[in-house]
């Protein structure tokens, strides 16, 4: 489709938003999906889910955008392989529920495949010439680990290493290993909101002493608080008051001796990566309409002792003083009165990152549009 491109400025103290309508149109929904969520790396499942040789998990990547069936299988060499869910043969769903299995057969017509996706059988099909070839096997995506997690891509415009590697770089200390899932904290929030808001209100530190007033600015030194930028990513610096939880950081971390009581990291386009002392929230933005979307938190605890205190607590609350305003927002950019803002040089790095992202995405550039940072 055309696409007229959202024109943000690389330098941001010329630079204008992102235009309303990329905020609520539904063609420009439909592109983001196409251009941005396709080419991009989504947490797909647990790491820890599929143990046993024979588990197959089936799943629905992005469901409400890209709406892309997938299905998780570990063989019997315990290879962890993540496939189409679509038979080859005339498109129904190969894997309709989790289990263990030897392989899959597709119930319409009888197609088998192993769990690595090659085609072992397809009934009354002798005279087809050329058959079976390569593109009889369930398509394969790529598939990478990361502590707890699992990533894949439909058509990845980005290298997953370098996507990853600042997170790495300053996590690399903490035993990731030994962090747990904890179900009971980890919920599913619905907002009536385009996704980018979400994001945009995530990454920028303007609002934290006007919406979290209470909930934060008694334990973050807004004054201290700072984003840096990466190639794919930002990472925001939670420093805390004297008295506060802070990260023990080893005595070969770029940030050692700082008050650390929050790593904030923001992968484009929709994963954050929030570590505190007590461990890690994750929260997987997902786009489920042009003004609705769903926010997946997802809780890895390391010390629970801390889990009450410092940056890392109350998160629920939290989390409804952001969906408020940023709900007002997606109200008020509808307005035909409202284009485009600017950007605070100082406090608004992160979102004019994300922006700039965003715009060469769609633009169809993909990782080759992008500055580098």
């Amino acid at each position: 489709m055309d696409h007229e491109p959202y024109g943000v400025d690389p330098r941001i103290e010329r630079a204008e938003t992102l235009p309303s309508r990329a905020y609520h149109d539904p063609d420009e929904f439909r592109l983001q999906a196409d251009r941005v969520f396709a080419r991009t790396w989504q947490y797909v499942a647990d790491a820890g889910h599929l143990r046993a040789p024979g588990h197959v998990l089936p799943v629905t990547l992005l469901e409400g955008s890209l709406d892309e069936p997938l299905v998780l299988s570990l063989d019997q060499e315990s290879q962890l392989h993540c496939l189409s869910n679509v038979c080859t043969h005339r498109g129904a769903l190969v894997c309709e529920g989790e289990g263990h299995v030897r392989s899959l057969k597709c119930r319409y017509h009888g197609r088998k495949f192993d769990l690595d996706g090659t085609m072992t059988f397809m009934p009354e099909f002798d005279g087809v010439e050329d058959f079976p070839s390569p593109r009889d096997d369930l398509p394969a995506l790529p598939l990478h680990q990361w502590g707890p997690l699992l990533f894949t891509a439909v058509d990845p415009g980005l290298d997953f290493d370098e996507w990853i590697a600042p997170v790495r770089e300053r996590t690399a200390w903490m035993p990731l290993e030994d962090f747990v899932f904890d179900p009971a904290s980890s919920q599913d929030y619905l907002m009536e909101s385009h996704w980018a808001l979400y994001c945009d209100n995530y990454l920028e530190e303007f609002h934290i002493p006007y919406v979290h007033g209470a909930s934060l600015t008694g334990t973050l030194d807004y004054e201290a608080y700072r984003t840096e930028c990466f190639r794919w990513c930002n990472l925001q610096f939670g420093m805390t008051k004297p008295g506060e939880p802070t990260f023990d950081l080893p005595a070969d971390h770029p940030d050692h001796g700082q008050p650390v009581g929050a790593f904030y990291f923001w992968l484009f386009p929709n994963l954050m990566l929030n570590f505190y002392p007590w461990g890690l929230s994750v929260n997987v933005v997902k786009p489920l309409g042009p003004t609705r979307t769903r926010v997946s938190f997802r809780s890895y605890v390391w010390k629970p002792e801390l889990r009450e205190v410092g940056a890392g607590a109350n998160l629920h609350r939290v989390e409804m003083e952001d969906e408020e305003v940023v709900e007002s927002v997606q109200r008020g950019v509808r307005s035909r009165l409202y284009e485009r803002g600017r950007y605070s040089p100082r406090r608004e790095v992160g979102t004019h990152h994300f922006h700039t992202l965003l715009d060469a995405f769609c633009r169809g550039g993909g990782g080759r549009g992008a500055a580098r940072v």
